[in-house]
């Protein structure tokens, strides 16, 4: 019985790698073994880490394109409430290209299909699309005043995609529907009485685009013709195509890592705010970099409260293997971190991403919970939380 229970001891004990492919090192964290499982012998291979005790003994595999350099080790320390830290070199040869959104929106010329990602409603059918483009930087209409030596001819006209054109923005699709057999129903938000409504109906009007099965906010009507259906709720695919069903959790953080290592890459921003349609900032975003790949091995997860958005997620990683980008945030909900919020708007370096307010709140509860499974010595970073977003 005791040499089962040191067993168990040595199976519970967590281990957290996380590989840098750019600088090829790696940070191992082995968390200190239950109560019992003292003493403890580690050794590391190039592609396992063997971890002995009195009772058992415990390997764990790395996956096959992850090599160690055990002879690297260097850094040995003792944190309490970690286990040993250490680092060493690591090459991690993931055959694996980025890909862009953009290749993954619809392509020109092809039949599509748009649905509702929450629950696969048809948003719309088979729509031949003729141009996918993507949209310039908010300052455009700045730029080309400041270049052309005559006015400017696009002063007052907004970029609006005609009838079988896509324009892709940082993170929403634009489409026209003016031809369209399925027209989106808006609803209106106004606090105005019914004298005040007739004015406040035309230019202030806030609409929204709401999915008819989950009631889901999917986006916004722009103009008359014009709609904008935000990334993070909308699945594109050929409509001759099934619809790939993914949890809502996995791909909410990977639209969204994807999001700011694209913008990071074409802007040089590596700041941003996270905003609902309202404009009301939820989450500042600081992306510090995105060639991590994280190994996970956690020991007893019952102590996790489980949510509706993630009650499938435990299971999953309970062993896993990720590509990630590494976070800094700090949310800005009940008037948590007003003055840097502020700070950060009136910033020009910093931009902004806008997202309905529902799921603004679903990535800051994934940040939460991808924050909490870290090692208590790394959640923490200048001030703010540090989480990591799988791609």
């Amino acid at each position: 019985m005791a040499a089962s229970a040191e067993a168990a001891a040595a199976a519970g004990t967590r281990v957290f790698l996380e590989v840098r492919r750019q600088l090829q090192s790696a940070l191992l964290i082995l968390g200190e073994p239950k109560e019992g499982g003292l003493p403890l012998d580690i050794s590391i291979k190039p592609s396992s880490l063997q971890m002995r005790t009195p009772g058992g003994c415990t390997d764990i595999r790395l996956p096959a394109e992850v090599r160690l350099a055990p002879s690297s080790c260097r850094g040995l320390q003792y944190v309490p409430g970690d286990g040993l830290h250490l680092r060493l070199q690591a090459q991690a040869e993931l055959n694996m290209k980025p890909i862009s959104l953009f290749n993954q929106s619809p392509q020109a010329q092809a039949c599509c299909t748009f649905y509702c990602q929450s629950c696969g409603e048809v948003i719309i059918k088979d729509r031949k699309l003729a141009r996918v483009l993507p949209l310039p930087s908010e300052n455009w209409g700045a730029l080309v005043g400041e270049w052309c030596c005559h006015p400017d001819p696009f002063a007052n006209k907004p970029l609006h995609p005609r009838e079988n054109d896509c324009f892709i923005g940082d993170s929403f699709f634009l489409v026209n529907l003016r031809n369209d057999s399925w027209q989106p129903r808006p609803e209106v938000e106004t606090n105005a009485s019914s004298s005040e409504r007739h004015f406040e109906l035309k230019p202030k009007a806030n609409t929204k685009v709401i999915c008819k099965r989950c009631k889901v906010i999917l986006g916004e009507t722009m103009s008359s013709e014009t709609t904008k259906l935000y990334m993070t709720e909308i699945i594109i695919q050929p409509s001759e195509g099934k619809v790939p069903i993914l949890p809502r959790f996995l791909f909410v953080q990977r639209v969204i890592a994807q999001c700011l290592v694209e913008l990071a890459a074409a802007r040089s921003t590596f700041r941003f705010t996270i905003q609902g349609h309202d404009g009301k900032a939820y989450i500042l975003l600081w992306l510090l970099n995105s060639d991590s790949l994280v190994i996970e091995s956690l020991g007893n997860l019952s102590s996790i409260q489980k949510f509706p958005l993630l009650e499938d997620i435990l299971e999953e990683d309970s062993s896993s293997v990720r590509n990630a980008i590494k976070v800094l945030y700090q949310p800005c909900i009940k008037s948590r971190n007003e003055k840097l919020a502020r700070s950060w708007e009136s910033d020009i370096s910093v931009h902004s991403l806008t997202l309905p307010a529902a799921t603004c709140l679903e990535l800051l509860l994934i940040l939460a919970r991808n924050h909490s499974m870290l090692p208590p010595s790394l959640r923490c970073m200048n001030s703010f939380q540090v989480a990591f977003l799988k791609m």
